[in-house]
């Protein structure tokens, strides 16, 4: 039997679908499932990641808060996207990936109990993570419709603030590629604020951003410096997902509480890579405007072939949904047929959320490139088609 703190801790899905796809052993099959991508890291961090291989220094548990380096850089950038000024020595610690920086965060700032507030859908394993730290996850919807997905501002109202300790917000979102306007970062920072709770930050996307959209930071609006904990990660918008490299800023006081967690969680971080996400953020051709018009050509490829189904187009990120529940299916049945029978591997969204995560299924588009892609709708149809 397993210890309590696993009772609600659920499979992500990927893990199920990828290790299926895998023994398919077919070359033909679309892996839409795993959030991996084609597109390789900037020139600058694969030759740093060669250079610190023969560093007998990135051989260390030293120093435990990551490289001075890789400090400066995270917190530079966080400094530029929220306009607000941040220390490296005393407001941020590097962590060995971004959910790992998310867990320590969770640790550092919940008691048993403690609601955290999160969007539905959302990521499983950041819903997996709330758990684990003790925390009880409050749900806000984010609503389907034509245009993309929306914040239902109106039950985010209506919530009441006191057992929200955190709430906790991806821009652009995944599963759904949800990105919040300025009015919805509004109605979250008033919640916060009402609350008195931490905005966790979970910024792995936040410039993967479609139709021009800009980047919206919470800890640029008034009273919200001190409430903001950014966490960072190198895997999406740098490509670098083996790198495991994320990172944690914010105020000093909570910084240092969330170190004494990293110390007695992972201890430190992959000392060969850390140089490298430092050399990519500070790069002037980080390759990120170039990965973006590359995922929005896959995106438009993707809505264009599957207009005769019930797609909810994405703003951002590297993923999108797919409503199968007007073909009479659920997520797991068609993930079932779309594999059998169109050679895709896409993962059903259930325990992603809430109960309307059971409608639908998850096509990611960031390791299949356009030539691949094309035909995607008619292997939908020769799987789905219910007639």
């Amino acid at each position: 039997m397993s210890v309590t703190r696993l009772k609600h801790i659920t499979r992500i899905g990927v893990e199920q679908m990828g290790d299926l796809a895998d023994s398919l052993k077919d070359s033909s099959v679309l892996r839409l499932e795993n959030l991996d991508t084609d597109i390789r890291p900037p020139a600058s961090a694969l030759e740093q990641t060669r250079v610190a291989i023969d560093d007998d220094d990135a051989n260390s548990y030293l120093p435990f808060l990551g490289l001075d380096c890789m400090r400066q850089a995270a917190t530079s950038l966080v400094s530029r996207q929220s306009a607000q000024d941040y220390d490296w020595k005393t407001e941020s610690v590097i962590s060995a990936g971004g959910l790992t920086g998310i867990l320590n965060t969770l640790l550092a700032v919940l008691e048993p109990g403690d609601e955290v507030l999160m969007t539905d859908p959302t990521y499983v394993g950041l819903i997996n993570r709330v758990r684990l730290a003790g925390g009880l996850p409050r749900f806000v919807p984010l609503v389907a419709g034509i245009d993309g997905w929306h914040l239902d501002r109106d039950v985010l109202r209506d919530i009441e603030p006191q057992s929200v300790k955190a709430a906790l917000f991806m821009s652009p979102s995944m599963p759904t590629g949800a990105v919040f306007d300025q009015a919805d970062w509004q109605a979250i920072v008033d919640f916060c604020l009402r609350a008195d709770c931490w905005l966790i930050n979970n910024t792995a996307m936040e410039r993967i951003l479609f139709d021009d959209r800009q980047v919206i930071h919470p800890a640029s609006f008034p009273d919200m410096r001190d409430k903001v904990i950014t966490v960072g990660s190198a895997s999406k918008e740098y490509r670098m997902i083996g790198w495991r490299v994320g990172w944690v800023v914010g105020p000093a006081a909570i910084v240092a509480d969330i170190a004494r967690v990293s110390i007695s969680n992972v201890v430190c971080q992959t000392g060969i890579a850390m140089a490298a996400v430092a050399a990519a953020i500070e790069s002037d051709n980080d390759g990120i405007e170039q990965f973006v018009t590359e995922l929005q050509s896959r995106r438009d490829l993707i809505m264009r072939e599957l207009d005769d189904f019930t797609v909810v187009p994405p703003h951002g990120g590297w993923s999108l949904l797919v409503d199968v529940s007007p073909l009479g299916l659920d997520g797991p049945a068609a993930s079932e047929l779309l594999l059998r029978k169109g050679r895709i591997a896409a993962t059903p969204m259930i325990n992603w959320g809430g109960e309307q995560c059971s409608r639908f299924v998850r096509i990611v588009f960031s390791n299949e490139p356009v030539d691949r892609l094309r035909g995607i709708g008619d292997r939908f149809r020769r799987a789905l088609d219910t007639t």
